[in-house]
């Protein structure tokens, strides 16, 4: 009787082992996938978030595209595959700033080979968005130069609505000497600020290690020089190529559209009195713009087209040399002053139609009194996005 027992047991031990192996070899298995499935969400999201650091800075599509695959390489992706859209192609977040990352992987089985030799697919997606978390209206795009905006002198600049960015990583990227006064919404630098003198922000306290800001005009293109070269001495002058300069002295009116002027700088002499609405003035090659602080000028940029709200747009092309902005109490300069590659001295005591000047430049200087606004859409002028920040959303 006992050795029927023993083998009945010996017997029920020997038909359940491979079903309690099985579940326990099944139990390892769907732990193994969901392991897996968490680390390809991990990577999704690190090459989501690699990708939209990248567009912060400027970059291009296919720039982008490479940031976030070499991050999901790094991460582990090995032999999966990975998609990267921008903006992204579904979901909530379709037309916005922001990257989509989907990737996928096909998993090896182990114990349940026994059931079938099909690989089990996984994939994850994830969506990084950019925001803007304030806007500016002084831009410094040099990344490493010290005191790439400077304020100096017995200046006192109230920036109204927005915020002065400078995306240099130096310790004193913004930097307010003498007896400067300076009001904004914020300081925000990609690298420290330094201050002789307190300075009035919405914000707590300056921002620094900030993510740069791009380039807001980085997509727009240059304008193409024409023929024949313009004649510049009228006091009425029309758009087109001026091939040696343009040196503006008395009375003289700008005609609406773009002015290309080039082996010579753009010079508005003492006691000059210079006007146009609807105006570019793009400065090609070494050209630089010189302005005299005794000259009168009221210029304004164009308020739709391809040009709209920018003013001054100097050579991307050209590095180095500096453009000077100087005049009476009651001159005006409505739009952006771009120089991406060049220095822009801001002397005078004005800024824009209701206050509406934007200053994008490689390296600021200012010394005048003035006054800043943001809202000037209505103008025509498009915001500049100061800091960026990076959320995953999806």
């Amino acid at each position: 009787m006992r050795r029927s027992t023993r083998a009945n047991v010996a017997t029920i031990f020997a038909l359940s082992l491979p079903i309690v192996v099985g579940a326990a070899g099944f139990g390892v298995e769907t732990s193994y996938w969901y392991y897996n499935s968490l680390r390809l969400q991990a990577t999704a999201d690190a090459a989501a978030y690699a990708g939209a650091l990248e567009q912060i800075s400027g970059s291009d599509k296919p720039t982008i595209i490479g940031a976030a695959t070499q991050s999901a390489a790094t991460n582990g992706l090995g032999s999966g595959t990975i998609v990267v859209n921008t903006p992204p192609a579904s979901g909530p977040n379709t037309g916005k700033k922001a990257v989509e990352v989907i990737v996928a992987q096909n998993l090896n089985r182990m114990f349940t080979s026994i059931f079938t030799q099909g690989q089990v697919p996984e994939q994850a997606r994830a969506v990084a968005l950019i925001t803007n978390a304030s806007k500016a209206c002084m831009l410094a795009l040099d990344p490493s130069a010290s005191q790439a905006a400077l304020f100096s002198g017995n200046t006192t600049v109230k920036v109204i609505g927005c915020s002065v960015m400078s995306n240099s990583i130096a310790s004193d990227a913004i930097k307010l000497q003498g007896s400067a006064g300076l009001q904004a919404d914020c300081l925000i630098s990609g690298g420290g600020v330094s201050l002789s003198n307190p300075v009035t922000t919405v914000c707590a306290a300056p921002i620094t290690q900030a993510l740069p800001a791009a380039d807001p005009f980085a997509d727009l293109p240059a304008p193409v020089a024409s023929n024949p070269c313009q004649n510049a001495n009228k006091s009425t002058l029309g758009p087109g190529t001026y091939c040696n300069g343009l040196s503006l002295s008395g009375t003289v009116t700008l005609q609406p559209g773009v002015y290309v002027i080039q082996s010579g700088d753009f010079k508005v002499n003492a006691n000059a009195n210079v006007s146009g609405d609807g105006v570019t003035i793009y400065l090609a090659g070494g050209s630089r713009v010189s302005m005299n602080g005794n000259a009168t000028v009221s210029l304004s940029a164009p308020t739709s087209g391809t040009y709209s709200g920018v003013l001054m747009y100097g050579d991307r092309t050209s590095t180095g040399g500096q453009s000077t902005f100087n005049g009476t109490a009651s001159s005006l300069l409505t739009g952006a002053l771009y120089f991406p590659k060049q220095q822009v001295n801001y002397l005078g005591n004005f800024s824009g139609k209701n206050g509406c000047t934007q200053v994008v430049a490689d390296l600021i200087q200012w010394s005048g009194n003035s006054t800043i606004n943001q809202d000037c859409t209505s103008l025509g002028m498009r915001d500049i996005p100061a800091t960026q920040s990076v959320a995953l959303v999806e």
